[in-house]
């Protein structure tokens, strides 16, 4: 591991923030590039932030005893399913498509892209680790001991939902600026 490795970096290393100190999340709506493609990534982005919610207030629901079990299960396994097929999904375009064509409009910030890259990688794992505690928490949902595996998925979203987070923001502290300034020719 090292500092700019997912889990342990606070946020994108300062280098890479030189677009962003042009282009500041607070200016982004009213660029004349925002609307588009940046638009469509970020409301990608606030889909799978709400997917996570959605399943970390569910399971909590369950283990408080506000949430019956077959309801409980169906909801993981329709928007855990969704929100793995989604983010695989979304990385592959980003991988083979977005990333390769957005590292050539601006040298100062291509060690980004090779940091967003390694991010998809570890968050692969971490994906497979959430996968299994999904199913786990579905499987156990109707039986004696329901809490353990329950409790296991609301420790595995939290830090899913930590990682994914840190992840999402840095992406887009890093992109979205590169698009305002140099435009979204090639990339639609």
């Amino acid at each position: 591991m090292t500092p700019d490795s997912l889990d342990q970096r606070p946020g994108l290393p300062e280098p890479l923030r030189i677009l962003l100190a042009a282009h500041p999340r607070e200016s982004w709506q009213a660029h004349p590039q925002f609307h588009g493609l940046v638009s469509f990534w970020l409301e990608r982005h606030m889909m799978f932030r709400q997917i996570m919610d959605h399943m970390s207030r569910e399971t909590e629901a369950f283990l408080d005893g506000d949430r019956d079990p077959r309801g409980f299960a169906q909801g993981i396994a329709r928007y855990g399913g969704l929100f793995v097929n989604q983010l695989h999904g979304h990385h592959q375009i980003e991988d083979h498509h977005y990333f390769p064509l957005l590292r050539e409009k601006d040298a100062r910030i291509e060690r980004g892209f090779d940091l967003l890259d390694a991010d998809h990688h570890a968050l692969d794992g971490i994906l497979n680790r959430f996968v299994g505690q999904a199913n786990g928490a579905i499987e156990g949902a109707g039986g004696k001991d329901s809490r353990a595996p329950a409790g296991a998925l609301r420790d595995g979203l939290a830090d899913l939902s930590r990682l994914i987070g840190r992840h999402l923001e840095d992406e887009e502290d890093l992109i979205v600026p590169v698009i305002l300034k140099h435009g979204a020719d090639g990339l639609g």
